[in-house]
Formats: C-alpha cells, sequence, structure tokens
C-alpha cells in the first residue's frame, strides 16, 4: 500500500530535512510555503479588511511512498526538524489509494519509481 507523508516544519530546518532524505535515497517531495498557528498562538498578521489572524511561516513538505519507507522517513523528520520548542512541526500519514503518472499513464507504486 502507498501512504502519502505530510509534515509541516520550521522553514529554517526544511535544507537538513532535504539532505536527511537524500541520505535514505528519498529524492522525489513536494515542498509548499504555508502558514499556521498552533498551541503557541502565533503572532497577528494584518489581513484584508483589518483584521487580525495569528499565523506564523512554516513550510510543507509531501511525499508518497511505498509503506515500509514509512518510519524511516518518519525518523528523518523527527530527529532533524526538533527544535525542543513549541511549534516545532507535525507529521501525517495518510492512505494512498491510487497514484498516475500524467506523462507515461503508469499507475501505483511504478508511477512514483
Amino acid at each position: 500500500m502507498l501512504k502519502k507523508i505530510e509534515c509541516i516544519v520550521q522553514p529554517f530546518k526544511l535544507k537538513e530535512i532535504k539532505e536527511g532524505f537524500r541520505e535514505i535515497a528519498i529524492d522525489g517531495m513536494t515542498i509548499t510555503e504555508v502558514s499556521g498557528c498552533g498551541k503557541q498562538k502565533g503572532h497577528l498578521k494584518n489581513v484584508k479588511n483589518n483584521e487580525s489572524i495569528n499565523f506564523l511561516p512554516k513550510v510543507k513538505i509531501e511525499i508518497v511512498t511505498e509503506e515500509e519507507r514509512v518510519e524511516d522517513i518518519i525518523d528523518v523528520i523527527q530527529r532533524l526538524a526538533k527544535t525542543g520548542q513549541i511549534g516545532a512541526g507535525k507529521i501525517f500519514v495518510l492512505p494512498v489509494e491510487d497514484v498516475l503518472r500524467v506523462r507515461t499513464r503508469e499507475r501505483g507504486r511504478s508511477a512514483i519509481e
């Protein structure tokens, strides 16, 4: 079964995490700059209509992989994203029903290799 790992981490940890992935032969990932808040309550950021919402900059990393690689990937993220402070991040693991490669029409595991 394929799994999708989504993690939200501090932006300054991205380079170190990517290097950790390279060491375990993980090359394919999607990186998105996001913002959010959790227990740390963030800080005030002005938005339209003079409303304020608590958001902090974060980075979301998404990886689709074989189920047997999940624990290795989680280990890298936990080890390298750790800051010792609240707001270091979260990791989500989700089932993936199918994957399709647009160019070749491959499906499943072969579409992520």
